[in-house]
């Protein structure tokens, strides 16, 4: 007997969402390796290796490893750019938010600093790597549009002018917690401190003079 299509649209539709949930749980298990390996030293036998799926398996779901690891970069992304939306919804005061956004970066760079320093491997590979560089431009994107909520929320509370635009804003930070994550990884201890010292004294310098 040949299937009706409101027969046949439900199971493909059954089939789409069991293909993503098992790219997604192939993604949670090959970030822990890529945040440890890097991008170059980390192959598709590599994250099998490390995982409970086989080589083949792998394979099945992803190409090759350029997929793969874009995928679980947008994975975990598409978690962390709603991580300071608490911060901006809870917040009353232009204090209360610095001082709420200071201790949530300290914060993800203890709890996620192998994810971090996946993502910064990622954007400078894909200077060289074309394959790449769509998925880490739109991210990118994403990530400027998380920073500009707080921003924008952290100008509104303070009842001023923003001087800067998206780009400035979010190339500041950026640069700042990057700094801060490379000296944490190398071990000094007042990484975390002048990460916290650093935004409490940046982000009052992008509003408009009283």
């Amino acid at each position: 007997m040949t299937p009706t299509r409101q027969h046949v649209a439900p199971r493909v539709a059954r089939d789409a969402r069991t293909r993503e949930a098992r790219r997604d749980a192939l993604a949670e298990s090959a970030l822990t390796t890529l945040g440890t390996l890097g991008y170059a030293r980390t192959s598709l036998r590599e994250i099998a290796a490390n995982s409970e799926f086989s080589h083949g398996v792998v394979h099945y779901y992803f190409r090759d490893k350029t997929e793969l690891i874009t995928y679980c970069v947008r994975y975990y992304k598409a978690r962390c750019v709603h991580r300071y939306d608490g911060v901006v919804a809870d917040s009353r005061t232009a204090p209360e938010l610095l001082t709420a956004f200071s201790d949530k970066l300290v914060e993800t760079v203890v709890g996620e600093a192998p994810m971090h320093r996946l993502w910064y491997d990622l954007r400078t590979t894909s200077m060289f790597e074309e394959a790449l560089r769509p998925d880490v431009v739109a991210i990118d994107a994403s990530l400027q549009d998380m920073v500009w909520r707080v921003v924008s929320r952290y100008a509104e509370l303070a009842s001023r002018d923003l001087v800067v635009t998206p780009g400035v804003a979010y190339a500041m930070l950026d640069g700042v917690f990057e700094r801060c994550l490379l000296r944490h990884l190398a071990g000094e201890s007042g990484a975390l401190d002048e990460l916290r010292a650093a935004v409490l004294g940046a982000l009052p310098l992008l509003l408009a003079a009283e």
